[in-house]
């Protein structure tokens, strides 16, 4: 018996889920509107914006983003320089919009990121800013901080500098357009050699021990007519990992810039511990795809396919050797701890400064020590609070993020209980040789009601995933009944069909 298909969309539930996620806002204490005084800062700030005197409008950027974006942080260039590469990187100029002390430093620093809902995001600036005269969009003068650099031939970086300029983009690409052009032989020179510097900044992560978790994409996503919402889920492109290798690079040399100048914030993670690293090794081995330890388990996450379920499976259960990351501030001296584990370098937020308050300061301070400039006071005496600020806002963007996607996984489903479906199994209430007495609390989306084991399953179409009652196998294909399905608590379940 085929499995119902539900086509991934919300048409019936669409008023209930309206009245959940603006529940979930409010719930959440998320930020209303944009104080009214903060608005028209910002306002005269673009209006009396001078632009830098440096000049570099005749470099052929391009911003590379997902198609629906406005809010446009980077943009990129690049050439080629003898048997090497030259590498230009605009990242928008924010703080020339944000007066310190102002009352929009101050909103800023209490909403300290753009969070996204399925209903609309809540800025972290005003939209004048983010979205207009601050974004980098095509065709538009804007004042961004230019990072240069040198790179070899096998892409490691020779030298980097960063400074204010004027920059004009010439072009807003998708992910999805780059990535078509590349692959049908009609990209212009600046993809082909994203590509080329991409792919040797990935092998230069392989040898450094980084890692990245490149876990399939669920995105939540307004219908065309307004009528719902659906969740599009697809492993990334290669040209978005590329892409972060860009960033990646940017936010390395931030760091180093910092650390040579005593002075600065770092994005740090410490390396996974013994035991995490001994349970993943055993996962790995129950699940068919062992991992030894001889090559770091950077290189290993790499070679997986996301399509196999028990691959799938192995992806999910790495997400425990994440963990831990934070910002270490200094000023005058070094901190004992510097690296970022999955990156395998130290590395500081520095590309995202629309998005992600942390950024603005990070700019400012390596821009300073670049051109051997005093760091202005606002930026350093921010230092100390930056973390406190940053892990609050993350904290509220992560609890956004799932408690959304249960929403509307639920809305999804929500008439359909009763139904079957073929499902993967992410996490079981037994290991896989068999045995039954495995881990019998090892589900998300469960609220402690009954007894007896379970684990996590993901139905195929829609990507929903959820609590199912039963002696499950990770990695294992099964049939699964749904038996709850309620927006407002954002509750799904299923039990295993013998």
């Amino acid at each position: 018996m085929s499995h119902h298909r539900i086509a991934p969309n919300v048409d019936d539930s669409s008023d209930q889920l309206a009245a959940a996620l603006a529940a979930l806002r409010s719930e959440l204490e998320l930020p209303t509107s944009y104080p009214a005084e903060a608005v028209q800062e910002a306002q005269r700030a673009v209006e009396n914006l001078k632009l830098p005197d440096q000049d570099l409008r005749e470099i052929p950027f391009v911003t590379i983003d997902p198609a629906t974006s406005t809010d446009l942080d980077q943009a990129l260039f690049i050439d080629r320089a003898g048997d090497g590469y030259k590498v230009l990187y605009a990242i928008a100029d924010v703080p020339s919009f944000v007066a310190p002390g102002g009352a929009l430093d101050a909103e800023t620093r209490q909403r300290g990121q753009t969070f996204y809902a399925p209903d609309g995001r809540i800025p972290l600036h005003p939209e004048v800013i983010s979205e207009n005269a601050g974004s980098l969009l095509a065709e538009q003068d804007c004042s961004a901080f230019v990072w240069t650099f040198d790179l070899d031939a096998t892409a490691e970086v020779l030298s980097v500098s960063v400074a204010r300029a004027t920059v004009r983009s010439r072009a807003k690409l998708s992910y999805k357009g780059a990535q078509q052009q590349i692959d049908d032989g009609t990209a212009p020179s600046v993809l082909q050699l994203l590509k080329e510097v991409g792919l040797k900044r990935v092998e230069l992560e392989r040898l450094r021990g980084g890692a990245s978790l490149n876990m399939p994409e669920q995105e939540i996503v307004q219908a065309t007519d307004g009528g719902g919402y659906r969740i599009v889920a697809a492993p990334s492109l290669p040209v978005e990992d590329w892409n972060a290798q860009i960033s990646l690079m940017t936010g390395m040399a931030a760091a180093q810039l910092m650390l040579e100048g005593k002075v600065g914030i770092l994005r740090t993670m410490p390396a996974p511990d013994e035991r995490s690293l001994q349970h993943f090794k055993r996962q790995t081995t129950a699940l068919g795809k062992p991992w030894d330890g001889q090559v770091s388990y950077g290189e290993y996450l790499r070679t997986l396919d996301a399509s196999d379920p028990k691959q799938l499976a192995i992806l999910h259960s790495a997400g425990t050797l994440f963990r831990g990351a934070g910002y270490t501030p200094f000023d005058g001296e070094v901190p004992d701890t510097v690296i970022q584990a999955a990156i395998g370098a130290p590395y500081a937020h520095t590309t995202a400064p629309l998005r992600r308050l942390i950024d603005r300061f990070v700019l400012v301070i390596c821009e300073a020590l670049s051109n051997n400039k005093d760091i202005p006071r606002w930026a350093r005496d921010a230092l100390p609070s930056l973390p406190e600020i940053m892990a609050a806002s993350d904290q509220v963007a992560g609890r956004l993020e799932r408690a959304a996607l249960d929403t509307v996984e639920a809305a999804l489903v929500a008439n359909h209980v009763g139904q079957e479906f073929d499902a993967v199994v992410i996490s079981g209430s037994k290991p896989s040789n068999g045995n039954s007495s495995g881990n019998r609390a090892n589900g998300n989306k469960a609220n402690g009601n009954g007894s007896g084991p379970y684990g996590v399953v993901q139905i195929a179409e829609p990507a929903v995933t959820a609590r199912c009652d039963g002696e499950l196998e990770s990695g294992t294909k099964v049939r699964v009944r749904l038996v709850t399905a309620d927006i407002a608590s954002r509750e799904i379940r299923f039990v295993l069909q013998r």
